[in-house]
């Protein structure tokens, strides 16, 4: 009979461990076999990644390209379908942080943008960073009211 006390693996299945440095006699003798001599047989012989050899190596021989601004702003960019699918019907009043915690919005965010794409019913009082004027309509056609926060 099966019984979880009785369960081994497929003979052959499990393969036992290479014990390194532990004699002649046990085939992986006096090496361990990192053969003799050199920078990988040393303790922390490794090259760092991106080496080759002292050839220039590839992160150097490549133009640069592209720009980073370092004053880019992180905008967290909603659409009206996303707030009448995704939002608990106990949410009256929208704002980042609020969208950040329900998950629809990244948490390095640091402006909200609505936009309107989409059709919105429930009413909301939304404090975004910037409303587009088609969403700004249909959120006062649904009876919600948008105030603009200020950007500092």
């Amino acid at each position: 009979m099966l019984k979880l006390n009785t369960l081994k693996p497929q003979a052959g299945s499990n393969k036992s461990n290479k014990r390194l440095g532990r004699g002649s006699g046990s085939g992986h003798g006096p090496t361990a076999g990192k053969g003799d001599k050199g920078q990988l047989q040393r303790s922390g012989g490794t090259a760092r990644p991106g080496f080759e050899g002292g050839q220039t190596p590839l992160y150097r021989r490549l133009p640069k390209r592209g720009f980073t601004n370092v004053h880019a702003r992180n905008h967290a960019v909603v659409n009206l379908s996303d707030l009448e699918t995704k939002i608990p019907a106990e949410f009256k009043e929208l704002n980042l942080k609020v969208l950040q915690e329900l998950g629809l919005a990244k948490k390095g965010s640091e402006r909200l943008v609505i936009l309107g794409n989409g059709s919105i019913t429930r009413s909301f009082t939304i404090n975004a960073h910037r409303v587009s004027e088609s969403a700004q309509k249909k959120i006062s056609a649904a009876g919600g009211a948008v105030q603009i926060v200020k950007i500092q």
